[in-house]
């Protein structure tokens, strides 16, 4: 079986959808849309004004999380986790857009699809209380996620969030949080602390920090690789030094995703290729990513 645990609805749409969308709004696709090698996670981030705002209602959520569904059945993707920001989406009540998206998963071909919801850096710690107070009562919300990333003058920090997130933890609620992408490495060990992190989204700069490396091993946190995002928002140089080999040599757990299908072009077939391109990896580590991500996958 493979997974997918970190992939944004709202940076998975089909390019044919989001023409459909924008047209049906008199609006056009911006050439300069995708993502590009080296544009820095900010701009990469502002990406997604134009996407989120073609998805305000339950219709048009319930479409791409169906859409995503069959679109990773077909790249040979069993277990799946679509992670958005429902209160971006603002043309319905919060728990309407929550539960459009689970429509979108439920009628899908994908038994193993589930949905995590996300509250962003620089939200209100309110938003991401009520978050965990829909995806208690929602079994196909299987967790919850700190994503985007810390910015200048961003009123919150990462502590902030962890009544929320240890609510989350007493709730059986998975914990994921962006943490480490191309930034410092006490970003993870406060998502293990604080946020109990069981997955990191991104985590590049896990090496840096033993005591964060120390954390990932003996409390067993599985990190959400994604590599080409990983080159695009600049957090590494190239996809060949991607620090994913030397993770699984040092007893990391760690699996392969897409974080944005849409907006990185890319699919799970395609991010394997790029992590067999990778000095160091081996068809063998391959499949233990496989294995680790099998594991990682949310229940409830």
């Amino acid at each position: 079986m493979i997974s997918d645990l970190h992939r944004h609805l709202d940076g998975s749409l089909r390019p044919e959808t989001l023409r459909e969308l924008a047209e049906s709004s008199n609006r056009e696709v911006p050439d300069d849309l995708l993502f590009q090698a080296g544009m820095g996670i900010e701009q990469a981030l502002e990406k997604f004004a134009f996407t989120v705002s073609l998805l305000q209602t339950p219709d048009t959520v319930k479409r791409i999380a169906s859409e995503i569904c069959a679109d990773a059945k077909k790249d040979n993707v069993d277990i799946l986790e679509i992670r958005f920001a429902p209160h971006l989406h603002k043309g319905a009540a919060l728990e309407e857009i929550v539960d459009a998206s689970i429509d979108g998963i439920f009628f899908s071909s994908l038994p193993n699809a589930r949905i995590i919801l996300c509250t962003v850096y620089g939200d209100s710690p309110n938003i991401a209380m009520r978050l965990v107070e829909i995806a208690k009562t929602r079994q196909k919300v299987v967790g919850i996620d700190l994503a985007g990333a810390p910015y200048s003058g961003c009123p919150y920090k990462m502590e902030d969030y962890a009544e929320a997130f240890q609510y989350a933890e007493k709730m059986g609620l998975g914990r994921t949080v962006h943490a480490g992408e191309g930034r410092q490495a006490d970003e993870i060990v406060k998502a293990i602390q604080l946020l109990m992190a069981q997955r990191i989204g991104h985590g590049t700069t896990l090496l840096e920090n033993t005591t964060a490396l120390d954390l990932v091993l003996n409390r067993n946190v599985t990190i959400e690789a994604c590599i080409t995002s990983n080159v695009h928002v600049g957090a590494i140089p190239s996809a060949q030094e991607h620090p994913l080999p030397k993770w699984l040599q040092h007893g990391v757990k760690a699996c392969l995703c897409t974080d944005n299908s849409l907006l990185s072009n890319v699919t799970i077939s395609s991010e394997q290729a790029v992590a067999l391109s990778i000095p160091g990896m081996t068809s063998a580590l391959l499949n233990q990513c496989i294995v680790y991500g099998n594991e990682a996958r949310f229940s409830r």
